[in-house]
């Protein structure tokens, strides 16, 4: 749905319209292979596994921009597909534990300190709405000033656009550009435009 007719919409309509993104999302989440979670840094994937398998059973392929999962018994993968962005393949990793293959993709963005949500693990997988993750405070309160700071400005920049308003890089450009006008009145701004 365009963000116009949403921001249209009045607060019952978006409450509903909300409610049954949320719904779709999670039957969508749910039919898939696997469970996942993520932080700024990590993207963690619990892979059900049939009782009694072992590392040895699984062929695991971890490369910057791909997994594949695979029962070494099975023709078919059970996870296949380009990843949503690179990961520091030497930081991730992969266990077996109780039937459950856990996953730990370290997102490569976590290295170049630009933090990002992920969509979905896979890019042929659903997506969720990354506007709606909020970090558990108490988890926010843990991360250090710089990667909180980070987290604090991608969530009041997110809530910015979720109503139209300006994030905080436009609205530093958006008071550059007005400085710039009241400095120079002699100018003709009338077809200045801010990228």
């Amino acid at each position: 749905m365009a963000s116009t007719a949403y921001d249209d919409m009045s607060k019952e309509d978006r409450d509903a319209h909300d409610l049954a993104e949320a719904a779709r999302e999670k039957e969508e989440q749910a039919a898939l292979p696997y469970q996942w979670s993520q932080d700024l840094q990590v993207v963690s994937v619990a892979v059900p596994l049939p009782k009694g398998t072992r590392a040895k059973d699984l062929n695991v392929v971890m490369q910057r921009r791909k997994l594949k999962v695979q029962l070494k018994s099975s023709a078919d993968p059970i996870m296949d597909g380009d990843l949503f962005n690179d990961i520091a393949v030497d930081d991730s990793s992969w266990t077996v534990q109780d039937d459950v293959l856990n996953i730990e993709l370290e997102k490569l963005s976590a290295h170049i300190k630009s933090h990002q949500w992920w969509p979905h693990v896979l890019t042929n997988a659903p997506k969720i709405n990354t506007q709606k993750i909020q970090p558990e405070n108490s988890k926010l309160s843990e991360l250090d000033g710089e990667t909180r700071g980070m987290v604090e400005k991608m969530m009041y920049d997110n809530n910015q656009k979720m109503m139209g308003k300006p994030t905080s890089e436009e609205q530093k450009k958006l008071d550059m550009m007005e400085k710039f006008k009241a400095a120079h009145p002699e100018m003709d701004f009338s077809n200045a435009k801010i990228n």
